[in-house]
This record gives C-alpha cells, structure tokens and sequence, in this order.
C-alpha cells in the first residue's frame, strides 16, 4: 500500500480540500460586493435593507407589485397598466411612486400618462404630478391633497363591506363613514385642461372651491372668488372687477 492510498492520507487530504474549498467560497463572496456592468436587463428589480423590508421597486407593466403594507404585498390587479417605481417606508409601507405609459390604440388614437406622487404616512397621496393625453385632450396638473388622519386602510376595508351592500343602501353607509373619517380633499389644483384652459383652483378645508385664477380657451383671464355656497361674489377680469 503506498503512502498516497493510506485511509489516514485521504482523510487528511480531504479535508485540506474542503477547507480550501470554503475558504475560496467565503473570500469569493466577500470580494462580490461590489460589481461595475454597462448593461443590466431586467423585469424588475427589489432594493431591499438588510432584514429584507423592501424600500424601493423598479418594475415593467407585467411584474409590477401590488401595494405593500407592513412588509406584506397585497393584489392590486388594476396596477397592470404602467411600469414605474414604488416607494417604500422603512416599516415596508407604500410611500408614494411614479408610473408611466404610452401606447397608439388601433383606431389611431394615442394614450399616454405620467404620475409621480408622495404619500402621507399610511394614507394615499398628498402631492401629485399628473400629465397625459386620452386622443386629443391634453392634460397637466400639480395637485395638493389634505387625507384624513387614519389609516387608509380602514377606507379600503369600509370599500369593501359598503360595496357588498345593495346599490340603495351604498351612498347613506358611505355618509356615515365620511362623518367620522375626513375624505381626502384637493386643496390645490395647478394646470392645464382638456379644453386648452389653465388656472389654479383653491378649495377650503371641507373641499368647496373659493378662489379661481383662470386664462380660458378664448384666452381671456379672469379671477373668480366664491362664497362658502359655491356662488361667485366677486370677478375680476379684463373688462374690470364685477361683484355679484
């Protein structure tokens, strides 16, 4: 028997090789941190913390997520419809995002939209940026949004049990719902409109329209303010200021 088949020889060998093997391993990994590539195709793409909440998705329309809550991804099949990018907070809740798309439909027409928005924590969308075309209307706006003070999740679950409800009992139950939870209310809107008009529309706290500063379609400019009933009390145009 020589030296090389002798059972304590291989014993020995074999572990020398596995140690080796392990350590290759190990110093391999250590050196792959970091990595330099000049094209990276993808579906989608999860950045993650170091315990696994993601914070932040890049995604194709295919891949794109449903909304994360507490570190969870729940269904949202009506977000099909854009790639984008989802913010997350460092509790693994949605935080707001930016979507986009564009296509030519088969009668000619074109259809495209951008949204980028922030969130109010736990609750939808504070600031918006929105632009787009539907055939030819044309729209661009920036919009400032109060939401109430809880959690928008008790509104996805009132949408739920009010929408099983039957049709005529559906508008009273969401009245009752609003009269302890504050709808969201557009407090700023700033843009230009499918009719080719633009101005910046105000509304008080509970959402009516007090202050209007417009240049209409024919491009005459006139300032509009409104009473808590919604009547105009006094304008001011090009042909001078006219109280109602």
């Amino acid at each position: 028997m020589t030296l090389f088949s002798k059972p304590t020889f291989l014993t020995i060998y074999s572990g020398a090789l596995t140690i080796v093997f392990a350590v290759t391993l190990l110093t391999g990994a250590a050196g792959s941190r970091n990595h330099t590539f000049d094209t990276i195709t993808v579906r989608r793409i999860n950045v993650v913390e170091p315990d696994g909440t993601v914070r932040l998705t890049i995604s194709n329309r295919a891949d794109f997520p449903g909304a994360w809550r507490n570190k969870k991804e729940y269904p949202r099949p009506d977000r099909r419809e854009a790639a984008g990018i989802l913010f997350m907070s460092e509790e693994g809740t949605e935080l707001g995002g930016l979507i986009w798309g564009a296509s030519q439909l088969p009668d000619g027409t074109v259809q495209n939209h951008f949204h980028l928005s922030a969130d109010q924590y736990e609750e939808n969308q504070i600031l918006a940026f929105d632009a787009g075309q539907e055939g030819n209307d044309k729209f661009s706006r920036i919009t400032i949004v109060d939401q109430g003070d809880f959690p928008v999740e008790e509104e996805r679950r009132a949408h739920d049990q009010i929408e099983r409800l039957p049709v005529a009992q559906r508008e009273g139950a969401w009245k009752k719902y609003f009269a302890t939870h504050r709808h969201d209310v557009s407090r700023l809107v700033l843009g230009r409109l499918p009719d080719r008009s633009v101005g910046l529309t105000l509304r008080d706290y509970t959402g009516k329209v007090r202050i209007i500063l417009a240049v209409q379609p024919d491009g005459t400019p006139v300032l509009q303010f409104l009473n808590d009933a919604g009547t105009v009390i006094r304008e001011l145009s090009s042909t001078g200021i006219a109280p109602r």
